[in-house]
């Protein structure tokens, strides 16, 4: 059984943390929305052994800022400092989300994408397609959400991107290390998990495994 995990540093809401951030529409964020929309859908086309979810996700709980600790990353997320996924509570089966980072940097530009998560219908609430452009949805699934919604585990069938997130910017090593272990226990390479700084003490993105 997994137990809560601690976290280690007072819960700042997005906003808090990120005031000067801007929303992006620009024909070239939707340039690149589309072209991580193709690299996530053509990843998640491979057949790979089933990949674990939670058993039940309360949507409304699990709403709101979740700082990215660490990732399997996508290609436009190798250089993410201060990422922040963001979930709005669910409306007809969609959840408005927003992802958001400095690129390079702590005072490196801030970049937003804002795709809208589906909520699949087998009824535990953790499969979710992840549409950054219609029509194409990429796999999204919730492997482990903590019985308080402070940490998650995010993965997808074919181990290629992985995320964990927490409520507050920094875990406890030991808690980190739990959340490692779950990604390890369903066959992913945890070699490949790069820490996403988030508080200026903390280095460029490196090995995290």
């Amino acid at each position: 059984m997994i137990t809560q995990l601690p976290v280690s540093a007072p819960r700042l809401t997005v906003a808090q943390r990120f005031p000067e951030a801007q929303h992006q529409n620009s024909p070239l964020a939707a340039i690149a929305a589309l072209a991580l929309a193709c690299v996530l859908v053509a990843a998640g086309c491979a057949s790979a052994p089933p990949l674990r979810t939670a058993e039940y996700v309360d949507l409304e709980r699990f709403a709101g800022d979740w700082f990215v600790i660490a990732t399997i990353p996508t290609p436009f997320e190798r250089n993410a400092y201060r990422a922040v996924e963001s979930y709005s509570p669910p409306a007809d089966g969609r959840i408005d989300t927003t992802f958001s980072f400095n690129r390079g940097g702590f005072d490196g530009e801030r970049k937003t994408y804002r795709p809208t998560a589906f909520v699949r219908g087998d009824g535990s609430n953790a499969v979710w397609g992840m549409q950054f452009i219609w029509p194409f949805k990429a796999e999204y699934r919730i492997v482990h959400v903590d019985s308080a919604y402070q940490v998650t585990v995010i993965g997808r069938s074919k181990r290629d991107y992985a995320w964990i997130m927490a409520r507050d910017a920094v875990l406890t090593p030991a808690a980190y290390a739990e959340l490692v272990g779950i990604l390890r226990d369903e066959g992913y390479d945890v070699d490949k998990l790069r820490r996403v700084p988030q508080v200026p003490d903390q280095r460029a993105p490196v090995a995290a495994g």
